[in-house]
C-alpha cells in the first residue's frame, strides 16, 4: 500500500487526469482506500479526523456537539449488524459532547465498536477509545491522559495546589501573603467545578470500560478502576498532552490489538491516515467525519474570497509535500 509520498503522487496523478476530476482528487483517492479497508474487515468504517496538528488553535477542531450531525450522516444507511471500526484522530474536546456521541454510537451498533488509532486520540478521544470493545494501535499510536481541564487549567492540578496552600499556611501562617495572589484568582465555585469535572470524567470512563470492554468479566470493575487511575493520574502523567504508547496502554489493562498483527490492515489504515493528513496540510478542511461509502461532513476554514482571474486553461494547483 502507498506510503506518505506515494499517496501524494497518486493524488497528483488524479489531478492530472483532467479538470472534471481534479477538483475532487483527494476525495477520490481517500475514499478508494476507505472502501478497501471496509472490504478487508467486512465492517463498517467511520473516520473521525481533526486537522488540529496542521491548523492549530482553530475553533471547532475539537470534539463538540456539532459533530453529532456528522456521525448521524455517516451512520445513515449502514448495515449496523456489521459493527463499526471507528478511526480516531483528535485532540479531544468537551466531556458532554463526547458522552453524547458515545451513547449514540453504542445504541446504533449495539456496542460492537472497535477503535483504530493511527496516530493520536488524546483526552476525550481516549475516552471514546475506552468506550469500545478493543483499541487497535500501532507502534506509532498514542492515547493521552483523561484528566479534565477548566479554562485551560488542569482541574486536578488546581485541587492539588489548593491543598498544598492549605497545608503550608497551617504550618506557617506567614505564607498567606505568598498564596493569597494565587488563590484570589479562583472565581466562586471554581474548586467545586474542578472536583465535579474530575468525578464526571472518571465516572464516565470507568462505566464505559465496565459496560463494553470488560462486559461479562467478573474482574471488570477492578480492571476499569485500575485503567481509569492509570489514565487520570496527574502526578504520574505530569502533563495533559503526555503521549501514552500502545505497550503502556496494554500494561494499564486496556485491550490493545497491535496494528502490526495484520499487515494488510496496517497498510490500509496508515494509507487512509496519510490521505487525511495531506488534506489538512494542503487544503482548507480542518475536520472530516466520513464513512466507507464516501458520505462525509467536511468542515473548512472560512476566509474572505479573493477575486482571481485565471487565464483560460490554467492548471489546477497540485498538493505539495
Amino acid at each position: 500500500m502507498p506510503n506518505w509520498s506515494e499517496v501524494l503522487v497518486e493524488t497528483n496523478n488524479v489531478f492530472s487526469m483532467g479538470t472534471s476530476m481534479a477538483t475532487s482528487a483527494p476525495d477520490i483517492v481517500r475514499r478508494k482506500y476507505l472502501d478497501l479497508l471496509h472490504k478487508h474487515t467486512s465492517r463498517n468504517v467511520i473516520a473521525y479526523y481533526s486537522g488540529w496538528l496542521s491548523k492549530p488553535n482553530l475553533a471547532q477542531s475539537d470534539i463538540n456537539d456539532e459533530d453529532k450531525n456528522g456521525f448521524m450522516m455517516a451512520v445513515h444507511q449502514l448495515d449496523r449488524t456489521k459493527g463499526l471500526d471507528l478511526i480516531l484522530h483528535t485532540p479531544g474536546g468537551g466531556i458532554a459532547a463526547t458522552q453524547s456521541i458515545v451513547h449514540y454510537l453504542r445504541e446504533m451498533f449495539n456496542d460492537d465498536i472497535r477503535a483504530i488509532v493511527p496516530q493520536l486520540a488524546m483526552s476525550a478521544g481516549t475516552m471514546i477509545a475506552c468506550s469500545c470493545k478493543v483499541i487497535v494501535m500501532g507502534k506509532q499510536s498514542n492515547l493521552g491522559p483523561i484528566d479534565p481541564h477548566m479554562r485551560g487549567i488542569p482541574a486536578q492540578g488546581v485541587i492539588e495546589e489548593f491543598k498544598r496552600a492549605v497545608d503550608e499556611i497551617k504550618k506557617d501562617p506567614a505564607k498567606i501573603a505568598i498564596w493569597q495572589p494565587i488563590i484570589s484568582q479562583y472565581r466562586p465555585t471554581f474548586l467545586s467545578q474542578c472536583e465535579q469535572a474530575i468525578q464526571w470524567s472518571n465516572g464516565f470512563v470507568e462505566s464505559q470500560l465496565r459496560e463494553v470492554m470488560f462486559k461479562g468479566n467478573p474482574k471488570g470493575k477492578k480492571k476499569a478502576a485500575a485503567i481509569r487511575k492509570c489514565l487520570s493520574d496527574y502526578s504520574r502523567n505530569k502533563t495533559h498532552d503526555r503521549h501514552i504508547h500502545a505497550e503502556e496502554c496494554k500494561a494499564c489493562g486496556l485491550k490493545i490489538l497491535p496494528l502490526e498483527d495484520d499487515r494488510k490492515l496496517q497498510d490500509l489504515v496508515l494509507t487512509v491516515h496519510h490521505c487525511y493528513m495531506h488534506v489538512f496540510m494542503n487544503l482548507s478542511a480542518f475536520k472530516i467525519i466520513e464513512n466507507h461509502l464516501g458520505r462525509a461532513m467536511i468542515k473548512q476554514v472560512v476566509t474572505k474570497p479573493t477575486p482571481i482571474s485565471l487565464p483560460s486553461g490554467e492548471a489546477q494547483p497540485l498538493l505539495q509535500s
